[in-house]
């Protein structure tokens, strides 16, 4: 007899630990939370809030306690939306660096090490970065002697034609000259 996934995944609960529970669980509050927190009707209720606190001020004389609530309040809710916060861009920070590991995986002519990229030290990545400025001027220059010879007037157009084709093959573009 087939066991369906739910069945599944509730016997694997059970096998959990206490932390992974835990940590499941914030996983999803926190990603929930980013949903509705994030929204323009939360943000509607923060000012309103903020409008119905500035108005009873008159009311409590904008006492010391009346500017303690606001402040105490603001604090608490800053405090605990750092960690929502943080949570979430940690997830899709490393969702994001999955999907760019993946596509340097399958693209045959990509350089595989640089698949690890964020575990490389400052040194190494300000070593690659400059690999990367020569890598990109290179092209430029490329670039530039392309436009420039495809431009001229050609003196023999046989020649001109075999010579825009292997560039423009050698820099990635499909010739249909």
């Amino acid at each position: 007899m087939r066991e369906t996934q739910t069945e599944k995944l509730q016997e694997h609960e059970g096998s959990r630990d206490f932390f992974c529970v835990v940590r499941d669980a914030f996983r999803v509050f926190a990603r929930n939370s980013s949903i509705i927190l994030g929204s323009a009707w939360a943000f509607t209720i923060a000012v309103l809030i903020i409008v119905v606190w500035g108005a009873t001020g008159p009311t409590f004389h904008f006492s010391d306690t009346w500017q303690l609530i606001i402040n105490t309040g603001t604090t608490i809710v800053t405090f605990l939306m750092v960690f929502l916060i943080q949570n979430t861009q940690n997830r899709d920070a490393k969702t994001f660096q999955l999907k760019l590991d993946e596509l340097i995986r399958a693209l045959k002519d990509a350089r595989n090490e640089l698949v690890d990229l964020e575990d490389l030290s400052d040194e190494d990545l300000k070593k690659l970065e400059q690999q990367f400025k020569k890598a990109s001027a290179k092209k430029r220059c490329t670039t530039e002697i392309i436009l420039a010879t495809l431009s001229r007037p050609s003196r023999a157009e046989a020649v001109a034609r075999t010579l825009r084709r292997a560039m423009l093959e050698k820099c990635g573009f499909a010739a249909k000259i």
